[in-house]
């Protein structure tokens, strides 16, 4: 299928994000609050400081009185392709794709009375920078990009009686976007001529609704449920092309249109005080990858000139189960303790070096201290194993291939923040 709209390969990976390879797709679970150290274990039904407002807003009204979260992380990890003999295009290796990304979160939840609470969250969800050596072997397909899905939620928390909470919240989220890939001046190697190279940089604003309620069927149990709606992130840009020659004529500042979903999800979550001093909790959760569509316009080249055609991202659902614990070791110190699984949303024959997803797994632990009534501190990690990705992908007019995997890939996150009580 030809198109004068022409997407970047480089793009997907974006709307990956992830490699959402880091939760199954490429939302995050970890957003600098103490949930990251639970593995999202419990994460609709805890309702514990109100950065609740992320993962269930009726959890705010649990929450006395004023209380603010801020916390800080930095997301690191090792996403390194090794190429196989079958590969078609000479270069370095590809280095370490992912490069340190640090991120912060703030959240506030007000009690008006015994009823109503009110609400604002800050913070990042969906995302990540990937960045290949420029001149590896799969540079026609991706070098650098990175994407940031920066969400605000104002919300409002009603609860009916001991029983029964509701909650919802209104998502703004403002994604910025940006990537560049090299352009193969030599198809067949009948020249000697350098790579070309394209850009791309927009960011766009979208909207949707976090939907959640709580049911206590008796004190110390609460189950959980929220729904997020989908956000549409809709790019455009001129593709910003470098190099000489008509080779590049027909793709230099075409209209470039990324039309990205960011999906919908669903989570179940359960919260179980055994005694004063453990509790368990658990999470099932589905996200929409399925409906994200076509992803990207590939830009390919021939002799003659560069053409484009439309890329499919055989994306799939994936579901998310996570099982945790906490333990009031003194009375000033919680640990928490959190194991998860991710389904992939690519499967291993539609997995490009632009979209490096894969099924993962969580081990977490985090630890909350009260300085004082008022005031408590939490640091948590968790690691994400995503072990071995293979990846083949060719080309269909220039036969450019990048063959192998991702080797022993994994990510970490590591998490600070402080709740005030007022």
């Amino acid at each position: 299928m030809q198109t004068r709209k022409t997407a970047l390969p480089t793009l997907t990976l974006l709307a990956l994000c992830c490699p959402q390879a880091w939760a199954g797709g490429i939302l995050l679970y970890e957003i600098g609050t103490d949930n990251t150290g639970l593995a999202n274990a419990g994460a609709a039904a805890r309702a514990q400081g109100p950065s609740t407002i992320a993962s269930n807003p009726a959890g705010m009204s649990y929450l006395p009185g004023t209380q603010i979260t801020g916390g800080l992380q930095v997301l690191y990890g090792n996403l390194t392709f090794d190429r196989d003999a079958e590969t078609k295009v000479p270069g370095s290796g590809s280095g370490n794709a992912l490069d340190p990304m640090p991120g912060a979160s703030f959240f506030i939840s007000h009690e008006l009375d015994e009823h109503w609470s009110v609400g604002f969250g800050q913070y990042g969800d969906f995302g990540l920078a990937v960045n290949y050596d420029n001149d590896w072997s799969g540079r026609y397909f991706a070098q650098n990009s990175s994407l940031l899905g920066l969400s605000l939620v104002p919300s409002v928390a009603y609860r009916f009686n001991e029983q029964w909470s509701v909650g919802v919240g209104i998502k703004v989220m403002y994604g910025m976007l940006q990537a560049q890939t090299a352009i193969d001046r030599s198809p067949f190697g009948f020249t000697d001529r350098s790579d070309g190279q394209f850009k791309y940089k927009d960011g766009t604003w979208g909207y949707g609704a976090n939907v959640g309620v709580i049911y206590a069927p008796q004190p110390g149990t609460r189950i959980g449920l929220t729904y997020t709606s989908q956000v549409d992130l809709d790019f455009e840009d001129r593709l910003d092309v470098k190099g000489d020659g008509r080779l590049l004529e027909r793709v230099n500042n075409t209209q470039t249109e990324l039309d990205m979903k960011v999906p919908q999800t669903l989570t179940l979550s359960v919260f179980q005080q055994l005694d004063p001093r453990w509790a368990l909790l658990a999470s099932v959760n589905w996200q929409d990858w399925s409906e994200f569509g076509d992803i990207a316009v590939q830009v390919d080249t021939t002799a003659f000139g560069a053409q484009s055609r439309t890329v499919d991202a055989g994306f799939k659902d994936t579901w998310h189960l996570s099982l945790g614990a906490q333990f009031q070791a003194t009375k000033q110190l919680l640990w928490n303790f959190g194991v998860a699984y991710d389904s992939s949303a690519v499967s291993d024959h539609n997995r490009t070096v632009t979209v490096p997803m894969g099924e993962s797994w969580r081990f977490a632990t985090g630890a909350t201290y009260a300085l004082n009534k008022d005031t408590d501190v939490n640091v948590s990690w968790v690691l994400a194993w995503l072990g071995d990705q293979p990846v083949d992908q060719t080309k269909t007019l220039s036969g450019n291939r990048i063959s192998g995997e991702f080797d022993n890939a994994w990510i970490q996150a590591l998490t600070g923040n402080m709740t005030w009580r007022f």
